[in-house]
């Protein structure tokens, strides 16, 4: 008789190809903010987004606070929600609130340059997973976001992230001229 070697039922799978990037079994823990928790973790969330920006140490401080300025304006819109990507601490997250035309605007995607370049294309990136869970878990299937046109390499970011580009108008000349409008489906 064949002794079989029994796996505990958490154990993980160990990967053949370990060292090309990020993979399911160690991502990070998706959850909501309630207004009181970005409150308290503010200084946290804004830290984050200087640091995942890619620039001197000195431009992270108006980084920073031009971050704090938007999230606390948005923050009062009705049904804003922002999701977080943790593990430690703080590692992603992004926000958004509903629009009256029944799609969800999703204002900001603050990812680790990582995410941006490891397997965009998968579904358990960590961009694709917030993106995901900020419309599902406020019960819509499109949502919307605006981008500089001049801001190139955010746009090509969103679209291999599962985000396409929004239809013209019949007259071929574009709602939003100086931005992109791209769409994401759920």
């Amino acid at each position: 008789m064949t002794e079989h070697a029994v796996r505990p039922a958490d154990a993980r799978p160990s990967s053949p190809d370990r060292g090309r990037g990020p993979s399911p079994w160690s991502a990070e823990r998706l959850h909501p903010l309630t207004r009181y928790q970005i409150a308290d973790r503010l200084p946290e969330l804004c830290a984050l987004y200087a640091a995942t920006c890619g620039v001197r140490a000195w431009q992270e401080d108006r980084l920073s606070h031009d971050f704090r300025q938007r999230l606390t304006a948005d923050i009062r819109r009705p049904g804003f929600g922002l999701v977080v990507a943790e593990n430690t601490s703080i590692t992603a997250c992004a926000y958004g609130f509903p629009l009256r035309a029944g799609m969800f605007e999703i204002r900001e995607i603050v990812v680790p340059l990582r995410v941006r370049q490891l397997s965009p294309q998968r579904e358990w990136n960590l961009a694709r997973r917030l993106q995901k869970r900020l419309l599902v878990d406020h019960g819509h299937t499109t949502g919307i976001t605006l981008v500089p046109r001049a801001d190139v390499w955010t746009v090509e970011a969103l679209r291999s992230w599962g985000w396409r580009d929004a239809p013209g108008t019949p007259y071929g000349t574009p709602l939003w001229p100086p931005q992109h409008v791209l769409l994401l489906s759920v």
